[in-house]
Order: C-alpha cells, then structure tokens, then sequence
C-alpha cells in the first residue's frame, strides 16, 4: 500500500500526551498557576518600563522584550496543556496546531537570541561604562530587536515549509502540545531525516547564541580580575541575573534537543517532562529575577507598595494630625 493510499485527511489532532498522568488536575493547577504567575510578572515588567521613561534604556528595552518573548512563549503551549488536564479538552484543530507549533519554536528561538544579546549589553556595560549610552543607543537597541525579530521568524519558516506537504497517518500525537517532533511524528514517513534537519536548526540557534554569551562573560572575567575588589562585587551584582536567566534555559534545551541527538535515552514521560519545564520555568523566573535584582525596578515596586500602605493608613485614620497607633512611625497625618 502506497502512502498516499494509507494516509487520511487530519482535521484536528488529538493530544495523547497526558493519557498515562495519574493526577491530572494537580499537575494542570499547577501548570495553570505558573502560567498565571509567568503572565502577571511579566507584564508587570512591560508596565513598568514603558510608564516610567526614566526606564527607556537599552537594558531596560531588552529587559521588555525578554518579557514580551516569554509571554509569547509560555502562551504557546500552557493554554492548551491546561485545557486538556482541567477541561479534558484534548483535540486541536490543524491549523491552531501549526500555529501552535510556530509560535512556540519562534519563542524558543527569541529566547536565545534575547540571552545573547543581553549577555553583549552587559559586556559592554561593564568594560566600556562610560561609552555605554553612545555605543548602545536605544534606537540601536530597537533596530536589534526588530532585526532579531526577523531572523527568528526566518529560522521557523521551515516548520510549515516541510510539515504541510507530509501525508499523516494518524491524527493522535504523542506530547502535550503541538511542536515539531510531535507533528513530524503523526506523518507517514520516516522522521528521521526531519528529526536530523530539526536538530541542526536547533544546534545552530543553541550554540551559537550560547558561544556569543562564553565570549561576553570571558570577556567580563577578564577585566574583572584586573578590578578592585568593590567594582567587582558592582559588576557580579549586574551579572548574576543574566546568568541565572541562561543556566535556566540553557540547560533542559541542551538536554532535550541536543544529547538526545548524541546517544541519550529519555522516556516518554522524561521528554515531556523536559519540554514543560524548558517552557514553563525561564518564563517564570526571568521576569522575578529581574524584578529583584535590577534596583530602578525593585524601587518602583516598593514605591507602589508604599503608597499603597499609605492610603490604606489615611482610610483607617481620617482626622489630620493623629499619628495611628502601631503604624509607621514616619507616617503622620
């Protein structure tokens, strides 16, 4: 029998990855309320950027595009992995699933490219302090951005290019979500020669994204160590979250796309396990990460606080020139 004889018409496929979960609801609450989490603090990132202009600054412009990347990425595929755990919704139409699977290798890649980057503007913060703002103009910084943007969307273009001419045999796919492997999977050929064409996509993305951040950080060994010891605590202070940001995404990408490559033997359960993480946690450490150790932003949100304990004090004692009783003792009213 010929494939084209053995293949059928797929209008929606079906998500098998959950059918084997003993606690479906608890592992989709807790997928529902990273994601919820991911989706506030990074927002709240964007929010506080863009309202205050003493924040138009090109680390700060990168900081808003990690947020608006990460957004992008974890709403990829976290709305449906909730729909079938908490709903059972479990079906997915054709082309929501390549839309799906676009965007979510999109975010993937924008996500290593953004690290990159940010890794450059540290390099350049720390050895070059006083040219920063004349070699990184914001209008550079938007012109990157714009441009990472177009060579992100130009790697995932092979996605629809060589999975919408593939006959499908069956509609069920084995993962959580619409990606690649998932798709190529559900196909009448043999995969893997996509796997392989996929895997060198990957590769290439990962390592050299990866390559570029070594060399900014050797670079930023090397002229830490001819510091003093008070710069050098200055710059791991401005250093530490970047490298937190990289270690968490860095590390189940290379697990997952690039040992298994090379010999590496993952279940079912291991893969996708992986996958989730690899989606769920950079989306919600980054935007935290930032919030805590970049000092204009952690002000802001101590400023909101404030302010708010302030109305909150002025309610609770509305005669002027009483000082409430337990409250702060700076605050009089």
């Amino acid at each position: 029998m010929s494939l084209q004889n053995a293949s059928i018409k797929v209008a929606h496929f079906i998500i098998g990855g959950f059918d084997t979960v003993r606690k479906p609801i608890v592992i989709g609450a807790v997928i529902l309320v990273t994601y919820l989490l991911a989706l506030f603090a990074n927002m709240a990132n964007i929010m506080f950027i863009i309202s205050d202009k003493r924040l138009h600054k090109p680390m700060y412009l990168l900081i808003c595009n990690l947020a608006v990347v990460d957004i992008l990425y974890t709403s990829s595929s976290s709305p449906t992995m909730i729909g079938v755990l908490l709903a059972g919704v479990n079906t997915i139409s054709y082309v929501e699933c390549l839309i799906q699977m676009c965007i979510f290798h999109l975010g993937a890649g924008m996500e290593s490219f953004v690290l990159a980057v940010m890794g450059f503007d540290r390099l350049i913060a720390i050895i070059y302090p006083f040219h920063y703002r004349s070699y990184l103009t914001n209008t550079r910084t938007l012109v990157l951005t714009y441009f990472l943007w177009i060579v992100g969307w130009c790697f995932v273009s092979f996605i629809p290019a060589t999975v919408v001419p593939l006959p499908h045999c069956t509609s069920r796919l084995k993962y959580a979500f619409c990606d690649y492997a998932a798709v190529i999977r559900t196909t009448c050929v043999d995969p893997e020669m996509y796997f392989n064409f996929a895997a060198t996509i990957a590769f290439i993305i990962l390592f050299s994204t990866f390559i570029l951040i070594c060399l900014s950080y050797c670079g930023i060994f090397c002229f830490v160590k001819l510091s003093s010891r008070n710069e050098k605590r200055k710059m791991w202070s401005t250093v530490v979250s970047h490298l937190i940001c990289v270690i968490i995404h860095y590390c189940p990408a290379f697990i997952h796309m690039v040992l298994t490559r090379f010999g590496v033997v993952l279940t079912l359960e291991e893969r996708q396990g992986l996958l989730i993480g690899a989606v769920i946690s950079p989306c919600l450490v980054n935007p935290f990460v930032y919030c805590l150790s970049t000092k204009e932003i952690k002000n802001k949100i101590f400023k909101i606080f404030r302010k708010r304990e302030e109305r909150l004090i002025g309610s609770e004692n509305p005669l002027p020139g009483l000082k409430v009783q337990g409250s702060n003792p700076l605050v009089y009213w």
